[in-house]
């Protein structure tokens, strides 16, 4: 699955467009994570952070094989040894782990996809009752430097529909602001009935 409009620009570029230590701390990912899986890899960008900062293993993947190998590349250079990379058609092949095995999902910047619910219940499925579902996504403003086109890029009302549908995320917070141009939400799978 390639997304509509998913070209990235230089890498360099790309970085300044995010606080990324901001970002992880308002969706508190943090040590109380163990494994988490993570969508889209992209220059690793989020990728190396989130694991330094969990507990467990991150799994992440990339449709694109030169995302994968910088990734790598980078993971390798700065030591982050709780990763496994790899190329994966998510629509295709699911994330590759067992159900309810994940303490979070992440979804940055890929809900414009053609079929954003059928992510959502992907992700659902794998994170354990009581974990979470973290999405950012570009603020619905034409005056982002980046993100995909007004026509296809989500409102946040729009992402919690989705996830409303996906049948098992609730949120427990507000929309969150995450300057300088992006939105988070986190949704948490209900716990087990006792």
């Amino acid at each position: 699955m390639r997304l509509r409009e998913s070209g990235m620009p230089e890498e360099c570029y790309w970085e300044t467009l995010f606080n990324v230590e901001l970002i992880l701390d308002r969706l508190e990912i943090d040590k109380r994570l163990r494994d988490a899986v993570e969508l889209g890899c992209g220059y690793g960008t989020f990728t190396l952070p989130v694991a330094r900062r969990i507990s467990g293993t991150l799994r992440t993947f990339d449709i694109a094989t030169e995302m994968v190998e910088r990734t790598v590349r980078r993971a390798t250079a700065e030591q982050v040894g709780n990763l496994v990379c790899e190329q994966r058609d998510v629509f295709l092949h699911g994330f590759g782990v067992a159900p309810e095995s994940q303490d979070a999902c992440l979804m940055f910047n890929i809900l414009h996809c053609e079929e954003p619910l059928r992510l959502l219940q992907e992700a659902a499925r794998v994170v354990r009752p009581a974990g979470f579902v973290h999405v950012i996504h570009w603020r619905y403003d034409s005056a982002t430097p980046r993100g995909p086109s007004m026509e296809i890029r989500p409102r946040p009302e729009q992402i919690v529909e989705w996830a409303k549908r996906a049948g098992l995320l609730t949120t427990p917070d507000p929309v969150l602001d995450l300057p300088p141009w992006h939105y988070g939400i986190r949704f948490q799978r209900p716990p087990t009935p006792p």
